[in-house]
């Protein structure tokens, strides 16, 4: 079965250059990527939220739609 969820993340590049990103599936279930690009970061993070989505599952999700100034 396939499922589609949104995952918010946080994405820096740390003092060697190198672009790591990060984002927690569940509070205590959290996936991190890395790479010589963002896009490359970015990629090894949805690698890495899949395999943590197999271990633990996909959370529940609820949509909220808010207005920001």
């Amino acid at each position: 079965m396939q499922r589609e969820i949104s995952v918010p993340y946080i994405i820096e590049q740390d003092e060697d250059g190198v672009w790591c990103a990060e984002a927690a599936l569940t509070p205590k279930s959290f996936a991190n990527g890395s790479g010589a690009t963002p896009e490359a970061a970015l990629e090894d993070l949805k690698d890495a939220i899949a395999l943590l989505a197999e271990t633990v599952g996909v959370p529940e999700q609820l949509v909220v739609t808010v207005e920001v100034d």
